[in-house]
């Protein structure tokens, strides 16, 4: 069986609620309604039936709630979000196993609440959050309790990447350009969420936590050697000023303590750093279905292509593909 645990969908019922409150994503709600497999299932299942026995773990798309709405309004759009993906699993339960429950943490208070509603009552197996909030860092005190609940519920927090073009890659500048914000922002943006997690002390405070890095862990497989430097200096800098280092271990251990997905667009290189980087046991098969510029299967097709480039033994990529997931977040 092959496993894909980040894959998205857009819940025709979602979509009309989204569309009815936040008017002023007109222009989003038609790109998404562009991407037919995210709502039209006859297309998503006659694709999936090509690949054999592949199942898919459902998300929604971007963008996140927290840009959409505030308050109340976030928060029913995030029920109803919830509702339309556990009714998807309760018809299809061979083609979508699961789905990771959505949240709006500009209240986090409701967001843990329906976090608590998604998966003690709907069979939600983790929730998704973004890697900023509204712009704010996931390491602000008021987010302290998201990661505490998912921890006691030892069920996956999905982190994916949140940049758009309004980001400029420079001060001077009004908007990214060139593509930069998805190309290099998304990693980056991905990293640097990882960083400021574990200087939070997360994972010292909920040494089971499981964090689910979308793409691979961003940049940090390839910045192995500036992040265990980087931070060797640090930390020499920090004692040489007689400050306290508030971490158990030094910073660089923590980042291998994240678990990543598979996405790396069919680039072979990158999906062998990355899985040299994590462990095998860290890293779940992904492809990020139906979102690619070419049409067709190409993001399944290109995923598959770089698993059976690997130079793996069949017992570790049954793990990649199936064995992890069963394991991380219990999707039979």
């Amino acid at each position: 069986m092959i496993l894909d645990i980040y894959t998205h969908i857009l819940p025709d019922r979602f979509f009309r609620e989204m569309s009815r409150v936040s008017p002023k994503l007109e222009n989003i709600g038609a790109r998404l309604r562009g991407v037919k497999k995210l709502f039209d299932l006859d297309l998503r299942f006659t694709e999936m039936d090509q690949i054999g026995d592949y199942r898919q773990v459902i998300s929604l798309p971007n963008p996140p709630l927290e840009e959409i709405a505030q308050g109340e309004t976030a928060a029913q759009l995030a029920r109803v979000a919830n509702d339309a993906m556990a009714e998807l699993c309760a018809a299809h339960p061979k083609r979508f196993p699961a789905f990771v429950a959505a949240v709006s943490l500009d209240d986090v208070d409701t967001a843990l609440k329906e976090a608590e509603r998604a998966i003690t009552t709907l069979g939600a197996r983790g929730i998704q959050i973004f890697t900023n909030i509204a712009g704010h860092p996931l390491d602000e005190e008021r987010f302290k309790p998201v990661f505490a609940a998912l921890a006691l519920h030892d069920l996956p927090v999905w982190l994916h990447p949140a940049r758009t073009a309004t980001m400029p890659d420079y001060a001077a500048e009004a908007k990214s350009r060139f593509e930069m914000w998805w190309c290099f922002g998304w990693p980056y943006e991905t990293s640097v969420a990882m960083a400021r997690l574990v200087f939070s002390g997360v994972f010292d405070r909920h040494p089971g936590l499981k964090i689910v890095t979308h793409h691979l862990g961003g940049f940090a497989p390839y910045a192995a050697g500036r992040l265990s430097e980087g931070y060797d200096k640090l930390l020499k800098a920090a004692r040489a000023r007689n400050e306290p280092v508030p971490l158990t271990k030094h910073p660089f251990e923590y980042f291998h303590q994240f678990y990543a997905d598979t996405i790396t667009i069919g680039s072979v290189p990158a999906l062998r750093c990355g899985l040299e980087f994590f462990g095998v046991d860290r890293v779940m098969f992904a492809t990020d279905m139906p979102f690619d510029t070419v049409g067709g299967l190409h993001y399944v097709k290109v995923a598959l292509e770089a698993m059976d480039a690997l130079d793996a033994s069949p017992a570790d990529k049954a793990k990649i593909f199936e064995h992890n997931a069963r394991r991380v977040f219990g999707v039979g």
